[in-house]
């Protein structure tokens, strides 16, 4: 049976094992927003010390928030591929060196493990995971907005964009100017300053957590047409943040008026 499309979602960006991080803010969200879906905009795992209990993490919310997604990361699909031996020796390396490795001592594979056996430990001690990260979307939409792991190709549909395009896209997206058919979350390229952008077609929500920075949700309701920002730093209780706003000469998301913002 098919789902009824949410008219309110609550937007987490990249992860990259910060799973302190992750859980302080759904503990968070918990209390603020009991009951919205969750939408993870992926790369839940590398680079962090706790890939595999931030996708526990993500597992029990998915179970106990109706409607929640999880979106695919480019950092997901490696380790999806990795489980799946659909990765090269290349690019399983590559893998590795961008944050793999970490992924795997988070899943307790013994040190010296060569690719097979690493696989098989994963497989073995948390098979929910590969089902978890094969079911993922790759693009999710609700009244006004679209809700992806790196962003679109502005000169596509959204029905157009392909795989690559929302694991991987950084430009032609981030610098065009002008309105689109849906305001796009996404997170993918980090903000280092710590802190959400807006612009007139984008919110971006890579807070860079796994750098020291900040894991951020922004709360859409397209209902009540309001967006706002939580997040939660290192040692810190979840808080209201005020995003960037980049005026490009169009005003931004949060300067448009509700009929706008609906698309």
């Amino acid at each position: 049976m098919l789902r009824e499309t949410p008219s309110r979602v609550i937007a987490i960006g990249d992860v990259h094992g910060a799973a302190d991080l992750l859980a302080a803010l759904l503990a968070g969200l918990d209390d603020m927003s009991p009951g919205w879906p969750v939408y993870f905009l992926g790369d839940i795992v590398d680079r962090g010390p706790e890939s595999r209990r931030a996708m526990d993490l993500v597992a029990a919310t998915l179970a106990a928030r109706p409607c929640s997604k999880l979106l695919l990361g480019n950092h997901d699909d490696w380790l999806l591929r990795f489980l799946e031996d659909r990765l090269s020796l290349e690019e399983a390396l590559h893998w590795l060196a961008q944050g793999g490795g970490d992924t795997l001592r988070s899943y307790g594979v013994p040190p010296g493990a060569d690719l097979w056996q690493s696989r098989e430990h994963v497989l073995r001690h948390r098979p929910n995971h590969l089902a978890l990260l094969a079911d993922a979307s790759l693009i999710e939409r609700i009244e006004g907005f679209a809700f992806v792991h790196a962003g679109v190709d502005p000169a596509r549909r959204l029905d157009e964009q392909t795989r690559h395009d929302c694991l991987w896209m950084r430009e032609p997206f981030l610098s065009h100017v002008g309105h689109l058919d849906h305001v796009v979350v996404h997170g993918h390229t980090p903000l280092k300053d710590g802190r959400p952008v807006v612009t007139e077609n984008r919110i971006s929500i890579d807070t860079a957590a796994v750098l020291g920075g900040a894991l951020t949700a922004v709360r859409v309701d397209a209902s009540e047409h309001t967006v706002d920002f939580l997040q939660v730093r290192p040692r810190g209780r979840v808080a209201a943040v005020e995003p960037r706003r980049l005026d490009r000469g169009l005003g931004t998301v949060l300067d448009r008026p509700p009929s706008a913002v609906r698309g």
